[in-house]
């Protein structure tokens, strides 16, 4: 004789167990829907930039008096390059810092020098670069003597 009223399949389960499982999967399906995750910011390598001044080769140049003299070079970090700056001390010139937007991993930069009216004189050059986490890269320089 066949029953009426409830599934072949429910025979085999008692209320108590069905109790348990349909507020579980009720659970498990709630949970899968897509939240905010907890995320951390990226530490960096904490180092500081590295800048090579590739023109002139040097460290130390000798040039004469009238042509500009041209220093170019690059500020290299994997954190991004937030700022370059330029110091040149022995000459009357000056450079404004140079930050790149958005930051960057590299950057390539050329400065021209005067040299004209400044026989005997001697110019220093320094780069420096700050990346994107605040660490400071060291100076890179060139002596420029001027005849």
């Amino acid at each position: 004789m066949q029953r009426r009223g409830r599934p072949h399949w429910l025979d085999s389960f008692s209320s108590a167990v069905l109790l348990l499982i349909v507020p579980c999967v009720v659970g498990l399906v709630a949970g899968c829907e897509e939240r905010e995750r907890l995320t951390f910011p990226d530490p960096g390598d904490g180092v500081g930039p590295v800048t090579l001044i590739d023109q002139p080769n040097g460290p130390d140049t000798t040039v004469t008096a009238g042509p500009q003299l041209f220093i170019s070079g690059r500020t290299i970090d994997p954190d991004g390059v937030d700022t370059v700056y330029f110091l040149v001390t022995g000459g009357n010139q000056s450079f404004q810092p140079f930050r790149p937007s958005p930051p960057t991993d590299t950057v390539h930069f050329g400065l021209q020098i005067v040299t004209s009216g400044q026989s005997g004189d001697t110019v220093l050059v320094g780069v420096l670069g700050v990346d994107s986490q605040g660490n400071r890269g060291n100076i890179s320089s060139r002596r420029v003597f001027i005849r």
